[in-house]
């Protein structure tokens, strides 16, 4: 039987189980990779960088996991926080448009480039404050309270943010939506 992630923290901060924690990282990285690829636009070599620094960072924070919200949300918040710093030092954000592209249909090839295109220069129009929340809530399906406790936001600026973010996107993505 498989241990749940409470059983594995637990046994980490019990016994500093190493294997624990790796099976911990091993049912997670996979999530937290992704989130950073969205975040830094798909360049490799930060998103190694920034994913070692997150486990790093969450086994020597352990203790301080209360516990309060999901493991993995906790690790995103962890991961975010490692990402704006190496914005503030880096001062570029590059964006992967790809990830909001579900929008139900399959269209055709050249539909799907220049849905693809069109949607690219759309998200370019948001801050990244309104990108990331729209990654979170979208792609990877947290709640508004879930993407609060990450990012260390009043649930108030989550939902601003994605409002704002829905209000910009609408009129620049209508001639694929003609039923608005």
């Amino acid at each position: 039987m498989t241990a749940s992630d409470s059983e594995l923290l637990a046994r980490v901060r019990l016994a500093d189980d190493r294997a624990a924690f790796g099976e911990l990282v091993r049912r997670h990285q996979s999530a937290v990779r992704r989130f950073l690829r969205h975040l830094t636009g798909g360049d490799a070599a930060l998103v190694d960088d920034l994913a070692q620094e997150t486990f790093l960072q969450a086994h020597r924070s352990l203790a301080q996991f209360r516990g309060d919200a999901a493991f993995t949300t906790w690790l995103f918040g962890i991961a975010h926080n490692h990402w704006r710093n190496a914005r503030r030092r880096q001062r570029t954000v590059p964006l992967e448009p790809e990830h909001l592209a579900a929008l139900g249909t399959s269209p055709s090839p050249a539909a799907a480039s220049d849905l693809k295109s069109d949607l690219g220069q759309a998200l370019d129009a948001l801050a990244p404050d309104e990108r990331t929340a729209l990654h979170l809530c979208y792609q990877e399906g947290f709640s508004h309270s879930e993407i609060a406790a990450l990012l260390d936001w009043p649930l108030g600026t989550v939902k601003t943010h994605l409002n704002r973010s829905k209000e910009k996107l609408r009129p620049l993505l209508a001639a694929w939506n003609p039923q608005t």
